[in-house]
């Protein structure tokens, strides 16, 4: 009773399926053009609704006419599927196309143009298939498309359902045979029971002991069939259940190793950083001390040339002075009296290794107040760079920073040109340079900020006016 009940339900939709296939629900009148717009729409909720079957045949369409048509014709993320072979192109390009079918514009008229203009016959069988006419409606964009995806999608879930309930049925049936052979049983037992009814009393109460033994049996078997029943229904909600249980410890596994990649790359970087100081400052350290080194062999040479001293000669001892009146020497030896004129600076920069250090706008706005800013600094460039030449000292022009963007005056030949960032007063920039110099370096500071003066001769450096800057780069 109940499979036979199945069957006649499940058997309408496939009939209600048949007749839109061969029959289109509505056909546009001659000469009134459907809206582009609207059929990519319906083709686009097709798409959406439409069953794995109807997906698959609208792929195989599309590759089909996809093979035919110029590269150039094609979206770009379909011109490498056009490029596979027909076999696997409906297969592993299912995805672009379906895509691209969906969201680019035209893309799917052109292929049911194909089709139209070459295929006729197959675009439009005479008797055609349901997954076929459902693919050819959601390609169309056809308002009919709608029915048959629905009744193809209503013939699959029917398909599963009868499935489902074959094997329920299945199950059912086996326990009504055992109902049956058990009713069979009974019955024969109650016959026997009747027959010798007369002849052996005790033989008819154990038939009849035996007989309720069995419908106990028979009962048994039928709340065993209801619960399998209801354990059928009841399996489907526990299944949706663990599998979003999965799903969701499957994301916190995915975070998890996020995470820790994260770290490692941090870690990662934080090394390579590490390792990159390390080189760096060993690098800036053995600067310094091949500095240091060579600035001590020129300055012993330079002293012993000034002081005519021949190979061996050691002179005046030092002992033979003490107390003699002479001046206070700095860290390198060298007087720090105050610079006072052009002849004294070249003395200085005459000194081997000597570090030519200016102060800019100190010296520009006390030489050319008249100028701008940027045109004091173009004049002192150009001004020193001839002295830097002929002295052959390292020569740095440091200005403020404040208010500047980018650098506007590019460092000439042996001239550097330094700025101070952000926030940085050139004084203090200056005094970076000179800390950051190996002791025992002739150092030449040009600045009359008395302040910067002070610290810089702590410092072991040589304090110039830039009034004395100012003499001696006129007589270039």
């Amino acid at each position: 009773m109940e499979a036979g009940g199945d069957g006649a339900a499940t058997g309408a939709p496939a009939a209600a399926a048949d007749e839109p296939a061969s029959v289109p629900a509505s056909v546009p009148a001659s000469g009134e053009a459907p809206d582009e717009a609207a059929r990519a729409a319906v083709r686009v909720q097709l798409l959406e609704r439409a069953p794995e079957a109807v997906r698959v045949k609208v792929a195989e369409l599309a590759s089909v006419a996809v093979g035919h048509m110029p590269v150039t014709d094609l979206p770009p993320p379909v011109r490498a599927v056009s490029r596979f072979a027909p076999s696997k192109r409906a297969r592993a390009g299912a995805g672009p196309l379906l895509t691209a079918l969906g969201s680019v514009e035209g893309f799917a008229a052109s292929v049911v143009g194909w089709w139209t203009e070459e295929q006729p016959a197959r675009w439009r069988p005479e008797v055609p298939d349901p997954v076929h006419a459902a693919a050819v409606a959601v390609l169309e964009g056809r308002d009919e498309g709608s029915v048959l995806v629905r009744d193809l999608g209503e013939r699959a879930d029917a398909a599963r359902a009868r499935s489902e309930r074959d094997a329920a049925v299945a199950k059912v049936e086996k326990l009504e045979g055992e109902v049956r052979r058990l009713t069979a049983d009974r019955a024969q037992a109650r016959a026997a029971v009747e027959a010798t009814a007369e002849e052996n009393r005790d033989e008819i109460a154990k038939l009849r002991a035996r007989l309720r033994e069995q419908g106990t049996r028979v009962r048994r078997a039928e709340d065993e069939a209801a619960e399998l029943r209801a354990a059928r229904d009841a399996g489907e909600g526990g299944l949706r259940v663990e599998m979003a249980e999965l799903r969701r410890e499957r994301d916190r596994a995915r975070e998890a190793a996020a995470h820790a990649e994260e770290r490692t790359r941090r870690a990662a970087d934080e090394l390579a950083a590490v390792r990159r100081a390390s080189v760096e400052a060993r690098r800036a350290d053995d600067a310094r001390l091949a500095l240091l080194v060579d600035t001590v062999a020129g300055a012993a040479e330079g002293l012993r040339r000034e002081l005519g001293l021949r190979p061996g000669d050691t002179g005046t001892r030092p002992a033979e002075l003490v107390g003699a009146g002479a001046g206070a020497a700095g860290p390198g030896g060298l007087p720090k009296a105050r610079v006072t004129d052009p002849a004294a600076l070249d003395r200085l920069l005459a000194l081997p290794e000597v570090h030519l250090m200016v102060d800019g706008y100190n010296v520009t706005k006390t030489g050319w107040p008249e100028l701008s800013l940027a045109a004091q600094r173009e004049r002192l460039v150009a001004a020193v760079q001839p002295l830097a030449a002929r002295t052959g000292a390292e020569t740095t022009l440091v200005f403020d920073g404040a208010g500047i963007t980018g650098v506007p005056t590019h460092s000439v030949r042996g001239v550097r040109v330094l700025f101070s960032d952000a926030g940085v007063l050139a004084d203090d920039l200056i005094r970076s340079l000179v800390g950051a110099e190996p002791e025992g370096r002739p150092l030449v500071v040009v600045t009359s900020d008395r302040a910067v003066v002070d610290s810089v001769r702590r410092s072991g450096a040589h304090p110039v006016p830039s009034s004395v800057l100012l003499g001696r780069l006129a007589r270039i």
